[in-house]
């Protein structure tokens, strides 16, 4: 007998291209069958007119930094409340603690609302040594760093992420050099570029070129906010391209034409505003003493100052690019959240509905089963999770249930609100949200690279 039965729905069929009427069943935390011969089920549930969706994979987001927040979910929480069931954190170079720390805090609270892989970041390994942003690192410490990242592997990271941007000193050699940590080509190496502007093409070259060059997979981060700024079809070219020749070649992005970072970060030095052509007032901060604030340029230059962790948000990217970036036939969904003591980018709350509401429903950019491939197959498999990401008997039982008609997200630039349309979320098989709300945050669980 089965343990519940999802009747009346319907499911993306990825082989097959198409959505399928039909009831799912689940029995010892995996999909035990799918059909229309409704058998016996200890529980069933009736989702006509919803999809009947695998839980989304947000293959790009920032975990939370317990030493910073306090040992407490937050950016999990809405994650699960945006139908997310498994994430990969580390990213942009900035993993927030070290993975045994990180799955130690994660055993002592029980559990965590999603699942979690992660990356291991470069970045971070510079700023421990007390390099700054222009500081080159010197050999003997590029060998350490290497031996740091794989000692990070061996504790189940699935892979090497670098913020380019952040620390403008770390060379092209020196991101070859740290690669080697890893002789799986399994393993993703991610990178957030190396500069965004208006005309900056060569950062999507270099990248194109260091996948080239590596036996790691390479992951391009967050395309939206590299380059919305005018050449975002000539970006989108240039990868397609690549992708052809180059398997090890992928790349995420997000629904929003505002990014989010630290405003003492080197994404905001002198000269910023006029790449982008941008004021002031198209930045705004995040934290106390300037919560949801637009800058003036007193106020920012004293945020740089005094308060250079803050997150801040630009509005510097052109929205009808960040279109063609989400529904171009290559790339995947991913979040790119971050928050700060519970302030942030509406990203952390909002992806996965804003997509699957704005763009596809409401500007038909995209078909349904189109985005729920980017935000579910094509993830699971880049993250090697096989038994994820798909409808298919014997999978594991993540899924999400939503309501095609109204899903959307509510999350704005000044309240982290829960989208509407999400019905129920299941880890393994259990239900982490029932009619829209919360009833376990404790299902999720670290996975290690394999």
């Amino acid at each position: 007998m089965l343990d519940l039965l999802l009747q009346n729905g319907s499911y993306p069929d990825f082989e097959a291209g198409k959505m399928v009427r039909g009831d799912v069943g689940i029995e010892n935390g995996r999909i035990a069958y799918l059909g229309t011969d409704a058998p016996p089920a200890r529980e069933r549930i009736d989702v006509s007119g919803k999809v009947v969706s695998p839980g989304f994979i947000d293959i790009h987001m920032h975990e939370e930094d317990f030493a910073r927040d306090g040992r407490h979910y937050c950016i999990a929480n809405h994650m699960l409340e945006m139908g997310v069931t498994t994430v990969c954190g580390g990213n942009c170079g900035h993993s927030r603690q070290p993975l045994r720390e990180f799955k130690k805090i994660l055993r002592e609270l029980g559990g965590a609302p999603v699942n979690y892989t992660m990356q291991t970041g470069y970045n971070v390994l510079r700023t421990r040594d007390g390099l700054g942003p222009h500081d080159p690192s010197t050999r003997e410490q590029r060998e350490r760093y290497r031996l740091q990242l794989a000692g990070e592997l061996k504790e189940g990271a699935n892979g090497i992420s670098f913020g380019i941007e952040y620390d403008p000193a770390i060379t092209y050699d020196e991101m070859l050099f740290a690669v080697t940590a890893s002789d799986d080509p399994n393993h993703i190496v991610s990178a957030h570029y190396r500069k965004d502007d208006v005309k900056n093409i060569d950062s999507v070259r270099e990248m194109v070129r260091f996948s080239r060059e590596i036996r790691p997979r390479f992951q391009i981060s967050h395309l939206s906010s590299c380059s919305a700024y005018g050449h975002m079809q000539e970006a989108l070219d240039l990868i397609n391209s690549a992708m052809e020749s180059d398997p090890g070649l992928d790349y995420d992005t997000y629904p929003y034409n505002a990014f989010s970072c630290s405003i003492g970060s080197t994404v905001f030095d002198e000269g910023c505003l006029e790449n982008w052509g941008k004021t002031y007032q198209d930045i705004m901060l995040t934290g106390e003493p300037y919560r949801y604030v637009r800058c003036t340029e007193e106020i920012f230059r004293d945020a740089r100052e005094n308060y250079p962790a803050m997150l801040a948000v630009a509005f510097s990217m052109r929205e009808e690019e960040i279109r063609m970036a989400v529904a171009n036939r290559k790339g995947m969904i991913a979040s790119d959240g971050l928050l700060r003591g519970g302030s942030g980018h509406p990203r952390a709350a909002g992806t996965f509905p804003r997509v699957l509401g704005r763009y596809v429903r409401e500007a038909g950019e995209l078909s349904l089963i189109e985005a729920l491939r980017k935000m579910t197959l094509a993830p699971a498999d880049r993250l090697r999770l096989f038994q994820k990401g798909r409808i298919r008997l014997d999978c594991d039982a993540d899924l999400t249930v939503f309501d095609p008609r109204t899903i959307i997200d509510r999350a704005d630039f000044g309240d982290l609100e829960p989208p509407e349309g999400i019905e129920y979320v299941l880890i393994g098989g259990e239900a982490a949200m029932e009619k829209g709300r919360a009833v376990n945050r404790r299902l999720g669980r670290f996975i290690p690279f394999r």
